[in-house]
């Protein structure tokens, strides 16, 4: 392998923003900000979804479409 290529790879926890759930993982990517976890201090990376709150994951699934287009076309023009 050719020296000097490859980026920086350390430990850095992601905190969900939304559940507040912390995962410690390995990462190239980086931060300013720094937490405290298991009393080690590690960079801190805030996301959005994580496994903790994604609705598939969770089971919470929300629906937006409930009827299709066929049964919206029938609805709207009232046929049977």
């Amino acid at each position: 392998m050719k020296a000097n290529i490859h980026p920086d790879f350390h430990q850095v926890v992601f905190v969900d923003s939304s559940t507040g759930k912390k995962f410690l993982t390995g990462s190239t990517r980086t931060s300013d900000e720094t937490i405290e976890y298991e009393g080690e201090t590690y960079p801190m990376i805030r996301v959005e979804i994580t496994s903790d709150s994604h609705p598939f994951y969770t089971g919470k699934q929300k629906f937006t479409t409930v009827d299709g287009a066929v049964d919206k076309f029938n609805k709207r023009y009232g046929l049977k």
